[in-house]
């Protein structure tokens, strides 16, 4: 097995923006170990930024400060930074080949939001052929509302876990992946 982790849109926005992620508490942090982690065991770590495609969106606008990278993703070590557009993180990006030039048929997801770009790019993942791991304390989500209706946060990202973990994923916490890692020869 050859992994990599891919940290999906840790960015501004999340934090200090529009769409403040609320649960689980401590996702930022799991994100950061789980990066640490993967230095420390030459993991290789694939940095993914959202761009906004329309110029007026108010949200993700490519160069403002919520479209950066959050301080403690951007000073740790990473292999590529991919900028994409979709919440496919493959889609009109160059992240199937860089995965196939490195020997990669492991996808570890973390990031944000978990319903969104985390479960999009999971399931492209899948249906790619790669095996995928998805760390459930190290994505995260905020509570939604639309026409549709009303979902919390939790009830939100609970529901894309045991959704992932039914057919696309395997769904662990951070300490998990962790303890499994280090074990690996």
């Amino acid at each position: 097995m050859k992994r990599a982790l891919l940290v999906i849109d840790v960015q501004n926005e999340y934090f200090f923006g529009k769409l403040p992620v609320s649960y689980p508490p401590g996702s930022l942090d799991n994100i950061l170990k789980a990066m640490d982690v993967a230095a420390e065991k030459q993991i290789p770590v694939v940095v993914i930024r959202h761009a906004a495609k329309v110029e007026a969106s108010p949200v993700f606008r490519k160069g403002t400060p919520e479209w950066q990278l959050h301080p403690e993703v951007e000073k740790r070590h990473r292999e590529v930074l991919i900028e994409k557009n979709w919440p496919d993180s493959f889609m009109e990006t160059n992240l199937e080949e860089w995965l196939a030039a490195n020997g990669i048929d492991t996808l570890t997801v973390c990031g944000y939001m978990t319903q969104m770009c985390c479960d999009t790019t999971a399931r492209r993942g899948f249906h790619l052929g790669y095996g995928v791991e998805f760390l459930a304390d190290a994505t995260g989500t905020l509570l939604f509302a639309n026409q549709a209706g009303t979902v919390t946060d939790e009830e939100l990202h609970r529901a894309v876990l045991v959704t992932q973990q039914s057919r696309f994923s395997r769904v662990m916490k951070t300490e998990e992946w962790v303890s499994g890692v280090r074990a690996e020869p």
